[in-house]
């Protein structure tokens, strides 16, 4: 297949797996890049030195392209980004944040720069500060997507921008390949369907639960993590949203969360006081997530932990590998397409 996004990236298919925390580690990333896709690497959990190790591996793992995403509204952000141009990375997603600064350094080693965006003031700035593509989020996606749905944002946008975009958000099969470009969209993104996948280190009860869930089984609010997201609907979600935020749990984990990062806990309470009281409420919010989805995730523990997940989850019938999944995404798409061209003639 031939789109503006495998150009800009130099891939064999447009379809990237954007970068999960706690699921798009090295394995998963290098297997979506050797199979013609696009892999970003998480960083948010991840400390600087973590960082430059998981590019390593990627790059034992394979010789194609591949990204990184940087969070810039997380701690340790900068210093994950500084690692990025340090290395060379291909490919660069920023998210939460303006990345005028970043996309400059970037560009001086000759890397891409694609920025995740939820809206068109968002998608105007990106495209102002240097972005060479924009990650579009619809409503339908897993965690931190926009208010309004892929059918209608995608389009809106692509007709907004004179760069390419990719859409994410409801997303996970050649159906939903072809829709995208139909819709005005370069590529996908699937982070859901990725997290289904054999090479996913995500837990096999969160797997199996996926593939048991429909397309109505997730929460979408903002009492999670402090930005509205979308989870699979639990008791133990919806204990979490109705109670929001929990200060002692807050404070704990930020202690976990500056040891893992490498951060001083005082430099990393200094630096959020310091972003005023909207910001420190959501990042209070942030601390309070961080254990109940790693739980979710990493142990499997859907009892008291939560799992950020999209609405296509009721898309989600089997558990392939991830070159399973390519085959099948692709055949789908070329079956859609000869039958549209029989439609149309």
């Amino acid at each position: 297949m031939h789109t503006k996004i495998t150009e800009l990236f130099n891939i064999k298919y447009p379809v990237l797996l954007p970068g999960m925390s706690w699921i798009s580690v090295p394995r998963l990333v290098a297997a979506v890049s050797n199979a013609g896709g696009l892999g970003i690497l998480a960083t948010g959990p991840l400390s600087s030195d973590e960082t430059r190790k998981s590019i390593k591996k990627i790059r034992e793992l394979t010789d194609k392209p591949f990204g990184i995403g940087i969070t810039l509204l997380m701690p340790g952000s900068k210093e994950n980004a500084e690692v990025a141009c340090e290395e060379k990375v291909p490919v660069v997603n920023y998210s939460l944040g303006k990345g005028d600064w970043l996309a400059s350094k970037v560009h001086e080693y000759g890397g891409k720069v694609i920025a995740t965006v939820v809206n068109h003031k968002h998608a105007k700035a990106a495209e102002k500060s240097g972005a060479d593509a924009l990650l579009v989020t619809g409503h339908e996606a897993a965690a931190h997507g926009g208010e309004v749905t892929s059918l209608v944002l995608i389009p809106s946008i692509a007709d907004a921008v004179d760069i390419p975009v990719v859409a994410t958000g409801g997303f996970g099969d050649g159906r939903g390949l072809v829709a995208a470009l139909s819709l005005g969209a370069e590529g996908i993104a699937m982070g859901s369907r990725f997290s289904v996948t054999k090479e996913s280190p995500v837990h096999n009860n969160a797997k199996k639960h996926t593939v048991d869930k429909g397309i109505e089984d997730t929460i979408y609010s903002n009492r999670l993590d402090g930005l509205y997201c979308r989870m699979m609907k639990t008791p133990s979600a919806e204990k979490a949203v109705k109670k929001g935020m929990n200060l002692p749990k807050a404070a704990l984990s930020s202690v976990e969360i500056s040891k893992k990062l490498q951060i001083p806990w005082f430099k990393l309470a200094m630096g959020t006081v310091l972003k005023g009281p909207k910001m420190l409420n959501k990042l209070a919010l942030m601390a309070t997530a961080f254990d109940l989805i790693d739980k979710a995730t990493n142990d499997g523990d859907l009892e008291t932990g939560v799992h950020l997940i999209g609405q296509v989850q009721g898309l989600i019938s089997d558990v392939p590998t991830v070159g399973e999944l390519f085959d099948n995404i692709i055949n789908e798409a070329k079956k859609i397409k000869e039958k549209t061209d029989l439609m149309f003639n």
